[in-house]
């Protein structure tokens, strides 16, 4: 295998891990989010868990396609339990991802692979609105109260 296509799997794997990461922790998020905030956080946190499950069946799909072995490990996930870490480390997680997408299309563009930088356009954009979407929530004033 090209050198430049193992580091491409092996980059997709370590997005795969983090997506997987990601479904466990608005699974957790929402199973133990509590409070006034439980309300609206709750529904938030399970609305994100399909969204990150696409992206690791995509990611999965790809990777396998490209003749790679998809991992099976999730990235380390910290179970929280004050609403505004949870918010900090999910909108983290959403930024980092976004970082780790666009090294993994210019690695894509340079390979040629159309499909996988198209598709890892759309991911950007997914991963930027929930990121936006967390920014927001993180506005709320009594969430930086003493």
């Amino acid at each position: 295998m090209d050198e430049k296509m193992k580091k491409l799997i092996d980059g997709l794997n370590e997005d795969l891990a983090h997506e997987y990461a990601a479904s466990i922790m608005y699974t957790y998020n929402a199973a133990v989010v509590s409070g006034l905030y439980r309300s609206v956080l709750k529904p938030f946190f399970e609305s994100e868990v399909a969204d990150e499950q696409g992206h690791a069946v995509y990611l999965a799909e790809k990777i396998s396609i490209l003749g790679g072995t998809p991992t099976t490990k999730p990235a380390e996930v910290k179970p929280l339990s004050e609403v505004k870490e949870m918010l900090v480390e999910a909108r983290n997680s959403e930024y980092d991802t976004i970082k780790r997408y666009e090294v993994r299309k210019e690695q894509a563009d340079e390979l040629g692979l159309t499909e996988l930088s198209i598709k890892l356009d759309d991911l950007i954009a997914d991963e930027t609105g929930h990121m936006e979407e967390i920014d927001r929530l993180l506005k709320d004033s009594r969430l930086h109260e003493a």
